[in-house]
C-alpha cells in the first residue's frame, strides 16, 4: 500500500519539527513543509498531497481562507487535496467556518500523536474525522439546521439525509431499542462510561452495542454514527 502522502502548513518552527518527525516516523510520506499561506497554497499546487495538515492562525492567510483558497484551485482535479484543520481554537465560529471554507477534518493541537496519525490516515481515505474535543459543536449545529429546514418544510417532503444504499441498509438491518438508546447517548457526548452507569450495564456491553452500531451504519467511528443517525432521523 502507497504510504499516504502530506504535506504541513505551520508557522510554529517547533510545532512544524514536532509534526514532521511523528509523520515520518509513522510512515507517511511527507512532501514538504511551509510557514506561510501564500507559501502553503504554492506546496499544495507543486506536491499535489493527499492530505494537507493546516493551521488557522498563520501569519498572512489565516488557515480557513487559505482552505478555501486551496479548495478554488484544486475545483476540476480528479483527486484534491484534503484539508485537516489543526488549531488551538475550538470555538464554534472557527469550527463551522473552517468546514464552510471545505475543510475535512477538524483537530485541536492538544490531540495525542496516535490520534492524528489516526486523523490523517481517516481523511486520507475520504472520511471527515472530527476531534472529539470539538464534535458536540458539530452535532449542535446539524441539529439546529435540521430543525430549521423541517420547520420551513411541509411534511410531505422527505429531507435528503443519507444515500439510498445506507437507507435500505438500516432498513434491512434496524438498529434495536437499546442501540438507538445508545446512540441518543453517543450524539449527546457520552462515554462508554458515562453510558454504562446511566443504563445500569457494563461498559463491556456497552462496547459490544456499540459495535454493532457502527457495522449496522457503515461509519468508522462514534462522531460519524451520530452524525449519520442524525442526517437519517434515526436521533433528533
Amino acid at each position: 500500500m502507497e504510504a499516504i502522502r502530506v504535506a504541513l502548513i505551520e508557522d510554529h518552527d517547533l510545532t512544524r519539527m514536532g509534526l514532521k518527525t511523528a509523520l515520518q516516523k509513522h510512515g507517511l510520506n511527507f512532501l514538504g513543509e511551509a510557514a506561510t499561506g501564500a507559501k502553503g497554497l504554492q506546496l499544495v499546487a507543486d506536491t499535489h498531497p493527499d492530505v494537507a495538515i493546516v493551521d488557522i492562525g498563520l501569519p498572512d492567510i489565516d488557515g480557513i481562507e487559505l482552505t478555501r483558497q486551496i479548495q478554488e484551485a484544486q475545483a476540476n482535479q480528479e483527486q484534491p487535496t484534503r484539508i485537516l484543520i489543526l488549531t488551538m481554537h475550538d470555538s464554534e465560529d472557527s469550527v463551522l467556518a473552517a468546514f464552510s471554507a471545505g475543510a475535512h477534518s477538524y483537530c485541536t493541537k492538544e490531540l495525542a500523536t496516535a490520534e492524528l496519525m489516526t486523523a490523517v490516515m481517516e481523511t486520507a481515505q475520504g472520511h471527515s474525522w472530527i476531534d472529539p474535543a470539538i464534535a458536540n459543536i458539530v452535532l449542535r449545529q446539524m441539529r439546529n439546521a435540521q430543525a430549521t429546514e423541517e420547520a420551513h418544510q411541509d411534511a410531505t417532503v422527505e429531507i435528503d439525509a443519507i444515500t439510498p444504499e445506507h437507507k435500505q441498509l438500516i432498513e434491512t438491518y434496524p438498529l434495536t431499542d437499546r442501540e438507538l438508546e445508545i446512540l441518543e447517548l453517543i450524539a449527546a457526548g457520552g462515554s462508554n462510561a458515562d453510558i454504562a452507569e446511566k443504563l445500569y450495564i457494563t461498559i463491556g456491553t456497552v462496547k459490544t452495542h456499540v459495535r454493532s452500531i457502527l457495522n449496522k451504519l457503515c461509519v468508522n467511528d462514534r462522531t460519524q454514527a451520530a452524525v449519520r443517525a442524525l442526517r437519517s432521523g434515526l436521533i433528533r
